[in-house]
């Protein structure tokens, strides 16, 4: 049973994923205005919450995936685990704003917070992820096995190669 409830979605509506990040945007905008440990703590559950289950266990993922992604009547689906690796990379992000908030380490506490406001905020509004960016990098240098998204392979593999031109001996 918690099997079922501890797994990510695969394929995810993007759209979803976007009006979660528009969430995001608000949240941790509003943690570095009042500059509060437990807002520091509700970004890092909340990562740490679609980290482990996608939108189930997330009060944003339920939001967007119930109410506001029905409201925009739209469907996009993309692979899940670049969406996973992208909430992972929030999760490390969030934590270490809230271990630099809680040892008093201002502003870095804000700065590191003002980082998932720029990637969240490229994501929201623009599709941007920049997780998702992080992950294709990793898996066409093979550090993230194919096996892991193969779906995300099979797209590297089918892009034509770039042919560079050698130098000409003088």
């Amino acid at each position: 049973m918690a099997s079922r409830f501890l797994t990510f979605p695969n394929p995810v509506n993007e759209y979803a994923a976007r009006s979660t990040a528009g969430l995001v945007v608000i949240l941790a905008v509003v943690t570095i205005a009042v500059n509060s440990w437990w807002l520091y703590a509700a970004l890092v559950i909340g990562f740490a919450l679609r980290v482990a289950a996608g939108p189930t266990l997330s009060p944003f993922g339920r939001l967007s995936v119930h109410v506001i992604v029905p409201a925009l009547g739209k469907t996009r689906m993309v692979p899940g685990p670049p969406k996973r690796f992208a909430q992972t990379i929030g999760l490390v992000i969030t934590g270490a704003g809230l271990i630099l908030h809680v040892l008093g380490v201002t502003p870095a506490d804000r700065i590191v917070v003002g980082l998932v406001v720029i990637a969240a905020l490229l994501e929201s509004v623009f599709g941007i992820c920049l997780g998702c960016i992080v992950f294709g990098f990793l898996q066409r240098r093979g550090v993230i096995p194919a096996s892991v998204c193969e779906a995300c392979a099979g797209v590297r593999t089918d892009a034509p190669k770039l042919q560079v031109p050698t130098p000409h001996p003088r």
